[in-house]
């Protein structure tokens, strides 16, 4: 039953962070658009005082750290904004990190496309060759 509970606590979160990052971040504020960060997905401790806050931007490396710390600076108003809107004894402590698998994911489709496509320009070569033994 914890477990559910955990689950559904991250749900929660998760639901409710993004809509807070949805309004609270703009480009002339915060340097970066809203459309290159994620949320991809929230760890709450099993005493509910702390949460991490996995999140991913798109860019370079460099630019993925310097936005991190910008939406660092919007801790406070979303631990308010948690504690206005959600039921919960204790709003958690949000600590954000970044989440690499949407870019690990992305690596090995690209990986998978690049193996397919030598494999299309193989068998078209062999196909050749075929025809000049023959």
């Amino acid at each position: 039953m914890k477990k559910d509970r955990l689950a559904r606590v991250n749900a929660m979160l998760l639901r409710s962070i993004g809509g807070y990052f949805e309004r609270a971040i703009s480009l002339e504020k915060d340097g970066f658009d809203r459309s290159i960060l994620t949320v991809t997905g929230v760890d709450i401790a099993a005493n509910l005082r702390t949460a991490r806050v996995r999140v991913s931007f798109l860019g370079e490396e460099s630019a993925r750290r310097r936005h991190l710390r910008r939406l660092e600076s919007h801790r406070a108003g979303l631990q308010r904004h948690l504690a206005d809107t959600l039921l919960l004894k204790f709003t958690p402590r949000l600590h954000f990190v970044l989440d690499s698998s949407l870019e690990e994911g992305d690596r090995v489709l690209r990986l998978i496309e690049s193996l397919e496509e030598e494999e299309r320009k193989g068998d078209s070569a062999g196909v050749e060759r075929k025809g000049i033994r023959e």
